[in-house]
């Protein structure tokens, strides 16, 4: 058996603007580091998983800009969607693609954009992950051990022991309040990073028995007519479609430091920290300002004074807010009169 690896690496570009675009979205840009985080993903699996058999699943306006971010990658590797309809009709033609080259094919699904603090941690959660979804027949998901109660993120309960570290999932929770999420944590409930394994054989078998909005149209995948089943399929996430409905879930518990890195303020969970609790990337000068997050990417910026800014110089625009409206980017992009937008295009 051969083990293969799916990467989620579509975007709108919304959640790092005015620095990301629809053109130049998250997983291109070098948020936790010198390198774009889609390099570090596809890095991150040397040793666990060949290039060779490596999917990547992008946006078809990205496909070429992927293949030049990621030459180990062969290009044939980088599948285009035809039109965006969520995680699970991606990881659906990914796990067809790669059972059709690999009868006993097991893929580990991932996203581009994550930021991850020991590699060789994460390679050890993701083969035992793996390991789980052979042996118990099972899709398998990561839980990331919580460091605060946060209340962006899904929860995992665990249920009945299957020897290991391994566990069967009794419930999925979504977004809890504050103080759902601190009896969940108090009560030995993960967090559902999105890191997920399944062989092709169990994922097909689970899409016709559990998610009717992808079942009716497999055959379509299975004839090679991947437009025609994308612009068929209700789009839906895969955690909704299999993980939250299926009864063959399992969950093992990865001990190694993660963030989904979702907004600017969560770049001081990802990037060091001066210490007056600044992170500042590119040109910056400070003084007496702490707590704020910078990203000087054409000019210049100078704070003085001031406490839990973000500011974002990118793309010919200034972005100033507070780290905590920093989580209503989307809002207020909704709001921007076209013009603005228009100068990130």
């Amino acid at each position: 058996m051969s083990n293969w690896a799916a990467i989620l690496a579509g975007g709108s570009g919304t959640r790092f603007w005015p620095l990301s675009t629809a053109a130049r979205p998250k997983q291109m840009l070098p948020l936790a580091g010198p390198a774009p985080l889609i390099r570090q993903t596809t890095d991150r699996l040397g040793g666990l998983i060949e290039p060779a058999r490596t999917l990547i699943v992008t946006s078809q306006s990205l496909v070429d800009q992927t293949r030049r971010l990621l030459p180990t990658i062969p290009p044939e590797n980088v599948l285009g969607e035809p039109q965006p309809a969520s995680t699970a009709p991606a990881l659906a033609w990914a796990t067809s693609v790669a059972g059709k080259r690999d009868s006993e094919a097991t893929v580990l699904s991932l996203h581009a954009d994550w930021f991850v603090g020991d590699d060789a941690e994460f390679r050890k959660t993701a083969l035992r992950a793996l390991e789980v979804a052979r042996r118990h027949d099972a899709l398998v998901t990561v839980g990331i051990e919580p460091t605060r109660p946060d209340t962006g993120y899904g929860y995992i309960v665990p249920g009945e022991d299957l020897g290991g570290d391994a566990r069967r999932v009794r419930e999925f929770v979504e977004k809890p309040d504050v103080d759902q999420a601190e009896r969940l944590i108090a009560a030995g409930a993960l967090w559902n990073s999105g890191l997920f394994t399944w062989t092709a054989e169990r994922f097909f078998a689970e899409t016709r028995s559990v998610a009717p909005e992808l079942a009716p149209h497999l055959d379509l995948l299975e004839a090679g007519n991947v437009a025609e089943f994308f612009a068929s399929v209700t789009p839906i996430a895969v955690d909704v479609s299999h993980f939250e409905r299926s009864q063959r879930v399992a969950c093992v518990p990865g001990r190694f430091p993660w963030d989904d890195v979702g907004t600017w303020a969560a770049l001081g969970r990802v990037r060091d920290e001066d210490p007056a609790g600044n992170v500042l990337v590119g040109d910056v000068f400070q003084r007496q300002s702490d707590g704020c997050v910078v990203w000087a990417d054409d000019e210049t910026v100078v704070l003085d004074g001031v406490s839990d800014l973000v500011v974002v110089r990118a793309n010919g625009v200034t972005l100033v807010t507070t780290r905590r409206r920093s989580t209503q980017l989307k809002d207020l992009l909704s709001e921007l009169p076209e013009q603005i937008r228009r100068l990130t295009e």
